[in-house]
């Protein structure tokens, strides 16, 4: 049995690669950016107007008082999306213009629509009378004030979220470079496992494979059900593993049998294959039978997880996620601190993974309590929970006010 942070070291040694696609940009939500993205076009693409008025040229207006009014032509009514372009514009001339339209060369500033008087009248007006000298530049929207040409929209490695896609489109980009989606075949195993809804008492529901599998709708992975193995499907179990090495499927990963029991078959069928990097069994909590292995010359790895429901759960969220965000480039989950609210004691060397609840109190701090019903098989405590607190090996007791590692659910 290893560290916790040992067999991170392992795992995050042992990349597998993921090859890139190109994909329209419409279509990019919850995928990893391959690259960096860059805008190709100004935006704003020119100097537009923030608010329906009339657009005037301001040095025409220098020198005019309520006793010194000019009258400005109107020329014309400019909508969003009309072509500006005006020729031959005489002094003292204007246009009304609608929001986000561009404005004409000529004209360098917006009077609001509220602040216009009219001549002849409102109703069928030929000019607007001035009478103030009007600032340049006023409710202009300049050209690339939001995003130049050649910045950066998407980092590489991040993860493309629905505002991405907005700016994306907003500034012309059509397709986009992106990581392929990880594929995971996920094998349940035992002979206790039943997907019917009714079942004796001494067979247990699937429910582990449906979490897991949920976990990747939406997601930047995508889980393939390998179906059930049986207690004595160790034969079965290798030969997919055989027949897996020539197929698109990235990670392997089993659901029970690598513990120490006799039908736990999973540990010896891996060994047997040629592996560049390998570890079985951690000192953590919930999840300490859990494997690893990089099998060599082949661009494939191996998750083992134990079968109970929140050894499962631990070892997906603290070390598959991990190793996805790892082939695919991505940034390293960064844990927020929390104050704990009560005492807890754990065995010095191991770390715990446990399922907290976040609050924050009148004072504005985090703080984090440690729930009730942290066995392993205990899932109403998970429902309840919105963190994991994570307590690292070194240490076996924790007072009330220290600060604790916490990490979100999936």
């Amino acid at each position: 049995m290893i560290e916790y942070k040992k067999a991170q070291k392992i795992f995050l040694r042992s990349k597998i690669k993921i090859k890139n696609e190109k994909i329209s940009a419409k279509d990019s939500l919850n995928r990893v950016s391959a690259e960096n993205i860059f805008s190709p076009n100004n935006y704003p693409s020119g100097n537009n107007t923030a608010f329906d008025g009339y657009a005037v040229n301001s040095r025409e207006t220098i020198g005019l008082k309520n006793r010194n009014k000019k009258k400005f032509k109107i020329l014309k009514i400019i909508a969003a999306g009309d072509n500006p372009k005006i020729k031959n514009v005489k002094k003292y001339s204007t246009v009304e213009i609608m929001t986000g339209a561009l404005i004409p060369k000529y004209f360098d500033t917006i009077i609001p629509i509220e602040k216009i008087n009219y001549y002849p009248n409102k109703k069928n007006p030929k000019f607007i009378v001035i009478d103030k000298r009007i600032t340049k530049n006023n409710h202009v929207r300049f050209i690339g004030s939001d995003y130049k040409k050649g910045e950066k929209i998407v980092s590489r490695g991040e993860i493309i979220n629905s505002s991405h896609i907005l700016a994306l489109k907003t500034l012309g980009v059509k397709k986009i470079t992106v990581k392929k989606k990880p594929t995971i075949v996920f094998y349940s195993t035992g002979n206790e496992i039943s997907e019917k809804s009714k079942i004796p008492d001494w067979k247990i529901r699937n429910s582990n494979k449906h979490y897991i599998k949920s976990l990747s709708n939406n997601s930047f992975f995508k889980i393939i059900d390998g179906g059930a193995l049986k207690d004595k499907d160790d034969k079965i179990f290798k030969k997919k593993i055989i027949k897996n090495f020539k197929s698109k499927y990235d990670i392997f990963i089993t659901n029970g049998a690598v513990s120490k029991g006799k039908f736990d078959f999973v540990p010896e069928i891996i060994k047997s294959f040629k592996l560049s990097n390998y570890f079985k069994g951690v000192s953590i909590r919930p999840g300490r039978p859990i494997m690893f292995a990089k099998f060599k010359n082949k661009n494939k790895s191996f998750f083992g997880l134990p079968g109970n429901p929140m050894s499962s759960a631990a070892c997906f969220k603290f070390f598959v996620y991990p190793y996805l965000r790892l082939i695919l480039n991505m940034k390293n989950e960064k844990p927020f601190k929390a104050r704990l609210k009560n005492n807890y004691s754990k065995k010095k060397n191991f770390t715990r993974f446990l399922k907290g609840k976040i609050s924050i109190n009148k004072k504005g701090t985090i703080e984090v309590t440690i729930l009730k019903g942290q066995e392993s098989f205990r899932i109403k405590s998970f429902i309840n929970s919105n963190t994991w607190a994570l307590f690292k090996s070194g240490k076996s007791s924790f007072k009330k006010g220290d600060l604790i590692e916490c990490y979100n659910l999936l």
